[in-house]
C-alpha cells in the first residue's frame, strides 16, 4: 500500500502536536507493511487556487501554476493507494494551508455535470482520488470542538471518495504535561495501532478508536488551569514555546488555585504505603489553608485544615508562589527562616522532588 500523509501543521518537534500524531500513525503504517510518504506543508511552495478553470479548459488536468503542488504533490497525491491529511484545528475546521492544498486537487474533477439517485447535481472525477484519513487535533478537551470539521469534510468530500477514518485527539497541548504521561503514552500507541489497522483493513477498530479518544483532564480543571497559564504568559511576557523552554509553572492565584496546580508538581510516590497529609497555612495576600492528602500514587486537596497532618508548612502565600514558579529557591528561604516547616523534612524533599504521574 502507497500511503501519501500530508501535514499542514506550521510548528515541528515538540511544539506540534499534529506532528505528533501523525508520526504515531505512519510508524503504525510502516510497521505494518505500508510505503508511507510524508509531506509538510510548511516547507513547499503552493499558491492559492484563482479561479481561472484552466485546468478545466485549456489544458485539461494541468494547474495553470508552476509549483510544488503542480511538479510533485498533485502526481504523487494521485498515485498513492490511500491519503492521509492531518491538520490542526483552526476556527473549528482545517487550516488555511490544508484548504489550499484541497482547493488545489481541481484539476482531479471534470467540469461536466452528472446526477446521483436524490437529484443532486455533481461534476464526474477525472481521476482516480485516492480514499481519505482524516486526523486533527485541538487544545479544548471536548470531543464536540470537532463537530463542525467532521460535518464539514463529510458534506464537501467528492460522493466518489470515501472517508475510511477520522482520528480526533481533543485536549492535545494537555498530552505533553508530565502528569498526564501514562494516559497520553496509551493514546500514542493507540495511534500507532490504528496505523497497523488501516494498513491491514482500511478501518480503525472501535476500540481503538476509544482510546485514542480517552478522556485526559477534567473540563473544568482544564478551563482553571488554562487561565492561570495564560495569565502568568501575560504577566511574564513569553509565547507558550517560551514557556516550555523556559520550563515555567502556571502561578496561582489563589487558594482555589493552588490546590489544582500543586498536586502537578508532587512526587506522590515518595509517600510509599503511608497515607501523607501535607498542610499549607498561608499569609499575606491568602490568609487561610489547605491540605493534600497523599496515599497509593494519589493526591486530594481540601480546603480548611486536617485533624493531625504529618507535615506543615507555613508561609506568606506570595512567597511560596515564587518558590514554586522558581523565582525564589526553597531552600535558601528556609535558611532564612522566611517560612517553617513542621514535621520530617527529608518526607517534604522527597514530595517536592518532581511531578507524579497519572
Amino acid at each position: 500500500m502507497r500511503v501519501f500523509a500530508i501535514n499542514s501543521s506550521p510548528r515541528t518537534g515538540g511544539e506540534s502536536k499534529t506532528e505528533l500524531m501523525l508520526d504515531h500513525l505512519v510508524e503504525g503504517m510502516r510497521g505494518a507493511g505500508a510505503e508511507v510518504d510524508v509531506v509538510n506543508l510548511r516547507e513547499k511552495k503552493i499558491n492559492p487556487c484563482i479561479g481561472c478553470f484552466t485546468c478545466w479548459t485549456r489544458t485539461p488536468g494541468q494547474c495553470i501554476h508552476k509549483d510544488d503542488m503542480t511538479a510533485d504533490l498533485f502526481p504523487r497525491w494521485l498515485a498513492s493507494d490511500l491519503a492521509v491529511y492531518a491538520t490542526p484545528l483552526y476556527y473549528h475546521t482545517v487550516n488555511g494551508v490544508m484548504s489550499i492544498f484541497r482547493e488545489r486537487t481541481l484539476p482531479a474533477i471534470q467540469p461536466f455535470f452528472e446526477q446521483d439517485d436524490a437529484g443532486h447535481l455533481f461534476h464526474p472525477l477525472r481521476n482516480r482520488v485516492p480514499p481519505a484519513v482524516w486526523l486533527s487535533v485541538c487544545g479544548l478537551p471536548n470531543d464536540s470542538e470537532f463537530d463542525a470539521l467532521s460535518d464539514y469534510l463529510n458534506r464537501t468530500r467528492h460522493r466518489d471518495v470515501s472517508i475510511v477514518a477520522e482520528i480526533y485527539r481533543p485536549a492535545a497541548e494537555t498530552m505533553m504535561n508530565p502528569f498526564f504521561e501514562d494516559k497520553a503514552g496509551d493514546i500514542l500507541d493507540a495511534t500507532r495501532q490504528a496505523g497497523r489497522e488501516l494498513v491491514a483493513s482500511m478501518a480503525i477498530a472501535s476500540a481503538t478508536m476509544a482510546r485514542i479518544r480517552q478522556p485526559l483532564v477534567d473540563p473544568q480543571r482544564f478551563a482553571q488551569m488554562g487561565d492561570l497559564f495564560w495569565k502568568t504568559c501575560i504577566a511574564e511576557g513569553v509565547t507558550p514555546k517560551m514557556f516550555r523552554e523556559k520550563k515555567m509553572v502556571p502561578r496561582p492565584d489563589s487558594l482555589e488555585s493552588f490546590m489544582a496546580i500543586f498536586p502537578f508538581g508532587l512526587n506522590a510516590d515518595a509517600a510509599g504505603d503511608r497515607a501523607v497529609v501535607l498542610q499549607f497555612t498561608f499569609s499575606g495576600q491568602v490568609d487561610d489553608s489547605c491540605y493534600f492528602t497523599i496515599e497509593k500514587g494519589a493526591v486530594g486537596a481540601c480546603k480548611g485544615t486536617p485533624g493531625t497532618p504529618d507535615l506543615t508548612i507555613e508561609t506568606p502565600f506570595n512567597l511560596w508562589m515564587d518558590i514554586m514558579t522558581g523565582k525564589a529557591d526553597g531552600q535558601q528561604m528556609f535558611l532564612e527562616k522566611k517560612y517553617s516547616v513542621i514535621g520530617d523534612l527529608t518526607l517534604m524533599l522527597r514530595l517536592l522532588k518532581g511531578p507524579a504521574k497519572k
